[in-house]
């Protein structure tokens, strides 16, 4: 079974960045131990994974055996439900990785089929599985974006050099890395600091790969026109998150530009709101690529889900050089942002580490 699950999980990886928000899911159909048909999730609106393995079936079904990454869907969506073609297609099992999460699928799709005199399994890689769609999970409990914290430093810890200007820091496989996850997530989000800085474009680099909607925090709408940014702005979908303290005529000029402008109270207290506005919007997921400051409060506001680190094999040293979370910090080694460290993968001469941020203290000076 977990061959085959495998498999599904390899197939379903190849929607990244295409199906958000929907989950990435994956099928393999098998006959007297042959693979007779294989699906998945293509493209946000189109037909799910279990019905294209079904249609692309060329072989009589009767008594087969699907295996699937997540419980079939019940409910009439953008496309039908998966189980109406399950139970017409003739198969005898369906093997499940994890239940769906979603209120209008969970255990609804596994007792449809077995009142169908379908034999269903589940929990094989449910690990895997669930991890896969992690982004998924999050917001159709939360209905917020999943929030990656992304950052490259040296092994000193720097991300600039002694001058305060930006460095190159890590390899070649470290920023293909990145154009991968901007390619998965739906929005990237950085200050204004980092715009006035570095002029990024903030786009997805692969081939054939997607940009995510850019959100720029501006508490005073202070984005130059000149900026990449707002150049590209009819071409790329680019948010401007501000506070009320701003020119409105300017906010008039942005919006004429092609921008689309949002207030909150204060961005500094207010990025949970800032992320409930995100989530209306369809936004599952927001790489944070800020600077120290964006970073910090990010982190005091307990919208950080994962960080990814990126440690060159560098030393820059430096009493005042910039780190990647700034802000008052802690006075005492127990009170902290507490991580728990998912991964460690190389990238080239560079180390990539994953962390899960688990839940935030509240006494944050």
């Amino acid at each position: 079974m977990e061959e085959y699950m495998k498999m599904a999980l390899e197939l379903a990886k190849k929607g990244e960045g295409k199906v958000n928000p929907n989950p990435m899911v994956g099928t393999v159909i098998v006959k007297d131990g042959r693979i007779i048909s294989t699906g998945y999730h293509e493209k946000y609106g189109e037909f799910h994974a279990e019905r294209n393995a079904i249609l692309n079936c060329k072989e009589d079904m009767t008594d087969a055996e699907m295996y699937v990454t997540l419980e079939p869907c019940c409910h009439h969506g953008k496309t039908p439900p998966c189980t109406d073609i399950i139970i017409k297609s003739g198969i005898k099992k369906v093997v499940i990785g994890c239940t769906d999460d979603n209120p209008l699928v969970e255990n609804k799709g596994i007792k449809i089929l077995k009142e169908n005199r379908i034999e269903v399994i589940t929990g094989v890689l449910e690990k895997e599985c669930r991890k896969l769609n992690e982004i998924f999970f999050h917001y159709i409990k939360y209905k917020t974006p999943f929030v990656i914290m992304k950052y490259a430093m040296t092994a000193d810890g720097k991300i600039t050099g002694a001058d305060g200007k930006p460095k190159r820091i890590t390899g070649k496989d470290s920023l293909t890395n990145v154009h991968r996850t901007r390619n998965i997530v739906s929005g990237i989000m950085v200050g204004i600091g980092t715009v006035l800085s570095d002029d990024p474009l903030l786009t997805c680099r692969i081939e054939n790969g997607l940009n995510p909607i850019r959100i720029i925090c501006d508490s005073h709408l202070t984005i130059p026109f000149e900026s990449n940014i707002i150049k590209t702005a009819k071409t790329v979908p680019t948010i401007i998150a501000s506070g009320k303290n701003y020119d409105k005529n300017k906010k008039t000029a942005l919006e004429n530009l092609g921008l689309s402008v949002i207030e909150t109270d204060s961005l500094k207290t207010d990025l949970k709101t800032l992320m409930t506005f995100l989530g209306k919007r369809g936004i599952d997921s927001v790489l944070l690529e800020g600077g120290e400051t964006l970073n910090y409060s990010a982190l005091k506001n307990g919208i950080v889900n994962k960080i990814q680190a990126y440690i060159a094999p560098k030393i820059f040293g430096g009493v005042s050089v910039k780190t990647p979370v700034g802000g008052d910090g802690f006075f005492s080694a127990d009170k902290n942002f507490t991580l728990r460290t998912e991964k460690v993968q190389p990238m080239g001469e560079d180390v990539l580490i994953e962390y899960g941020v688990l839940p935030a203290i509240e006494e944050v000076n």
